[in-house]
């Protein structure tokens, strides 16, 4: 039986049908997302009906556990639909050491998904350690990168007991990775980028392959694109005669410069005349991305030339032009950090005319729209998300990876009218988090703060997240702690959407900050090139400007700023403790803690990255917190994974050592098995806790709610 739920939203002009199996857990989820955006913003019907209970902020007591953070931290691979318009997701499971599992929506209403992937298989790719684009589906056919040994692997979506058939050759060791690939129905072949670092791990050989799919016999991989440091989007039109792809070279990130290239194929499967889209006018700065034919053949991109903002553009093959689609300071794609980016689709509406279902975000939100390319007009689509990842185009609807301050990230199924103008039908089929809602009274939802820097007349962004409790309420005349976050990359992005580990610290009455400094993406070419040469210094300046802001308007206790941050966030945190006064305590997880040792040891993706960020030698040298650990005056705790190769555990070893030799309180946490970021539910868990325990000891002077046994404390305990 199906259940529809169609309401007025307040907060938006069109109504939503929400459609749902009786049996299924989705149930839950549609019925309180109904609640939750109908809902004025952070009411919470219970806390006007229950006195609360004065506590010292950092004191109360919460049901949003670590075990329910933890449990929580399913992640979103990429979406697909198979050939039956059934959709296909890849989500990692923190309970289960972080394996990653392609899952498939239920064939009948009330059943519940169906995991494809077999218990001894995890679909990950290493490519460029971070990964992405793992999988592909094509028709009853999905291709995937295997985890543990990162061959290729064939499995069929029509039998249920399906085994894996390998594409690509065994070499005793995971030492081939693959990315981003996609099917050629002309050669029978499987086209993807692929990393080789068979005669050198630190810098591996980058090529576009060709992988034949009817041989019974595994052959070598057919290099068809190569000489360049990196690829990316291999993409084909329709008839398999014509290939896009990007590419870029070092020292340059895919975000700073690249280029776009065109090759035609020649009835041999070769790639014989070549010709360079964008990014070859040296009059023109600008970073190509995400190519993709239309069904009439025609070559669009998004690229920053011009005014700075991702836009979409067109290629005029017949004159060798490229124009532009629609224009506007807004990112219509991100940062190319893991493959497999899909921001826009291409779609029909019934009157046969082509548009494009695109996402874009500008000040600090996403917005979804519908863009008839001939015409040059946007129209926007009204939904409950407010963050958009990307786009996966359906059997007459969109499937739109999003989230927003009171849905966690989640995929939903968006239904369009007829003339795909509007939304008329809105569901959620996947959530990270299926059972969060529950917990809505306890959200504290965030308030886009912008702040004054230490340039004048410039100014940064954040997502400011204030204790938020429906039982309790702070000690009179008391003011709550903060803690800070500084976001990784450093080229990325922070977003207001429900992070349950933001909760877990607001709804136990500690204020939370989310800053998104100078150098951060979202915001233009121009915000984003404010950390070039500079890192280390804008970013460190711009998270003590923000600390200040809130110390200033009020907010939270100027003596208990305690400042977190995982990679670059983690190395901007021993760097604000190292050269600034302005926070108490801080938790680095995996962070630099010495450029030079970072540049001399990390992988070829990054492994010119922070040239343009630091500069000459005597600057890797001052902006190491390593070198400066005399000027080191407050608690710091340290968590690494033993298998990281973007940051190496001698990082964190070696300013554990030297602090603790100077007599600072300090910790350290090492994760056997880990790698670059955390997968496993119990050292999730552990992070969490011990970082709450010691803020709290140190410098909260409050005693936490939850019974947790803290870590031996170097030069404390």
């Amino acid at each position: 039986m199906a259940l529809s739920f169609i309401l007025p939203l307040t907060r938006f002009s069109h109504h939503y049908s929400f459609t749902l199996n009786s049996n299924s857990k989705s149930i839950h989820i549609a019925r309180t997302l109904i609640s939750a955006i109908s809902t004025p913003t952070n009411s919470m019907s219970s806390s006007s009906e229950v006195s609360k209970t004065a506590a010292p902020f950092g004191s109360w007591k919460s049901p949003i556990t670590s075990d329910v953070v933890s449990g929580s931290s399913k992640r979103l691979g990429g979406t697909a639909v198979d050939s039956l318009g059934r959709l296909i997701w890849l989500e990692s499971r923190p309970t289960e050491s972080g394996r990653s599992v392609l899952v498939r929506e239920a064939e009948k209403a009330g059943e519940e998904p169906v995991d494809i992937t077999p218990k001894d298989f995890g679909v990950r790719t290493l490519a460029q350690e971070y990964g992405g684009g793992a999988f592909r589906v094509f028709g009853d056919t999905v291709v995937f990168s295997n985890y543990k040994d990162q061959r290729l692997y064939k499995q069929s979506l029509d039998s249920k007991d399906s085994s894996p058939v390998p594409l690509t050759p065994d070499y005793g060791e995971p030492v081939v990775s693959y990315a981003d690939g996609v099917f050629d129905a002309r050669f029978n072949c499987y086209v993807t980028v692929q990393e080789d670092r068979r005669e050198n791990k630190l810098n591996p050989t980058t090529t576009i392959v060709a992988i034949g799919l009817g041989n019974k016999d595994i052959q070598e991989p057919e290099v068809l694109i190569g000489g360049n440091d990196f690829y990316a989007f291999p993409r084909l039109d329709s008839k398999g005669e014509k290939i896009a792809w990007i590419e870029w070279s070092h020292p340059n990130m895919p975000w700073d410069k690249t280029q776009l290239w065109v090759g035609y194929i020649s009835e041999t499967g070769e790639v014989y005349k070549r010709i360079c889209v964008a990014g070859s006018d040296s009059k023109l700065v600008e970073s190509p991305t995400e190519p993709k034919w239309s069904p009439d053949g025609e070559l669009f991109f998004i690229t920053d030339r011009k005014n700075g903002f991702w836009n979409i553009y067109k290629w005029i093959e017949s004159e060798n032009e490229v124009v532009a689609v629609y224009t506007v300071d807004a990112e219509f794609s991100g940062p190319l950090w893991v493959f497999g980016l899909n921001s826009y689709e291409f779609i029909q509406s019934n009157e046969k005319k082509n548009l494009i279902a695109c996402s874009y975000r500008q000040n600090g939100r996403s917005y979804l729209g519908i863009l008839d390319f001939v015409q040059g007009s946007l129209s926007l689509l009204d939904i409950p998300f407010t963050d958009i990842d990307n786009i996966t185009s359906g059997n007459h609807c969109l499937y739109v990876e999003g989230a927003s301050a009171v849905n966690p990230s989640s995929v939903a199924k968006v239904i369009l009218d007829e003339h795909k103008s509007k939304a008329v039908e809105f569901e959620i089929i996947w959530s990270s988090s299926p059972d969060s809602l529950k917990y809505k009274s306890y959200f504290s939802l965030p308030e886009l703060i912008e702040f004054p820097t230490e340039v004048s007349g410039q100014n940064a962004y954040a997502f400011f997240y204030p204790p938020t409790n429906p039982m309790y309420q702070g000690s009179q005349g008391e003011k709550p702690p903060l803690l800070l976050k500084s976001h990784g990359g450093p080229t990325a992005e922070t977003r207001g959407m429900l992070n349950l580990s933001i909760q877990y610290w607001t709804s136990r009455g500690w204020a939370f900050v989310d800053v998104n400094y100078g150098g951060s993406t979202g915001y233009g070419r121009e915000y984003r090139d404010r950390l070039l040469g500079r890192w280390g210094i804008v970013d460190v300046n711009d998270c003590c400007s923000c600390a200040k802001f809130l110390v200033d308007s009020g907010k939270v206790d100027g003596e208990r700023l305690c400042i977190t941050g995982g990679s670059a966030g983690g190395y901007t945190t021993l760097a604000a403790l190292a050269f600034k006064e302005t926070f108490k305590a801080g938790a680095s997880l995996y962070g630099v803690a010495d450029l030079g040792l970072l540049r001399a040891e990390t992988h070829k993706f990054e492994s010119h990255y922070i040239d343009n960020l630091v500069g000459n030698e005597k600057d890797y040298f001052e902006r190491s917190p390593i070198n400066f650990v005399d000027k080191f005056s407050c608690p710091i705790i340290l968590f690494q994974g033993l298998e990281d190769k973007v940051v190496p555990p001698d990082q964190a070893r070696r300013i554990y050592r030297a602090l603790k030799e100077k007599g600072l309180p300090v910790a350290l946490v090492e994760y056997e098995g880990e790698q670059h970021g955390f997968r496993k539910a119990e050292n999730i868990k552990f992070t969490l806790e011990q970082q709450m325990v010691f803020f709290a000891r140190l410098v909260g002077h409050f005693d936490v709610a939850d019974e947790i046994n803290p870590i031996k404390v170097d030069n404390f305990d």
